[in-house]
């Protein structure tokens, strides 16, 4: 007697037991893969963050990219102490006046550049540097994500003045001239301790826009706002807003 068709037939929509325990399985090894994976990079920041306390960087990602281009640049670590107090205090009135009474991140500007659509605008000085320290190149929402992350815990373990001392040393002040010694031989043929207030206005001022504008040949509108930067340092030592990193 014939048995009923229906009886081995199969739901095309049903999966065997045993495919879809290996499928779960693969899923939560994957899963625990990128956890993990997540976990290795945290501690890698972590660590990376804690020896540049003390350890001087030396070289980062963007100065890799400009030497591979090029073929060359020039970059050479100076001690904080053996830069002008007039040109800390310069870039840090024209980067990030409020860099003493902030934790890293400057709400009131984040606002602005949010209101604007700006992926630059708001960055403070702690950001820049770790922007520039620890990170790729490049404008995006992720390498923001991170920087905003890593921002508390710089902040924690590195002091004002470390924060400042790297950030000068590391950031572009022309096409392949990287920290603040090289930028003042390269622009005035001084050492970075014996800029004037004048040099010093200028090199803050080019540091947005590094390859767009000349602290050697500045126009009328940089020569403008290199007085203002003057202007803003001076005031910044009179109102307290430079003694986290000032002697």
């Amino acid at each position: 007697m014939n048995e009923p068709i229906e009886d081995h037939l199969d739901c095309p929509d049903d999966i065997p037991p045993r495919r879809s325990g290996r499928v779960g399985a693969l899923l939560r090894r994957a899963r625990r893969l990128l956890l993990w994976s997540l976990f290795a990079v945290m501690l890698l920041f972590l660590v990376w963050g804690l020896i540049y306390r003390w350890v001087n960087p030396p070289i980062t990602f963007y100065m890799m990219q400009e030497r591979a281009r090029l073929g060359e640049i020039q970059y050479q670590w100076i001690d904080i102490e053996e830069v002008s107090p007039m040109l800390r205090r310069a870039v840090v009135a024209a980067e990030d006046a409020n860099f003493c009474t902030h934790w890293g991140i400057d709400s009131a500007a984040v606002r602005q550049a949010l209101r604007e659509g700006a992926l630059r605008g708001g960055s403070t000085i702690s950001q820049q540097t770790i922007k520039n320290a620890f990170l790729w190149p490049g404008r995006n929402w992720l390498r923001k994500a991170v920087e905003a992350l890593l921002t508390p815990y710089i902040e924690l373990v590195w002091s004002k003045r470390r924060l400042l001392e790297i950030y000068l040393n590391i950031a572009e002040f022309d096409t392949g001239v990287f920290g603040i010694e090289a930028a003042a031989w390269h622009h005035f043929g001084v050492s970075a301790k014996d800029l004037s207030r004048v040099q010093a206005g200028r090199l803050a001022v080019v540091l947005p826009d590094p390859k767009g504008r000349s602290a050697i040949r500045p126009d009328k509108e940089i020569k403008k706002r290199a007085a203002s930067v003057i202007a803003g340092a001076d005031l910044i030592r009179k109102d307290g807003r430079a003694e986290c990193f000032e002697d």
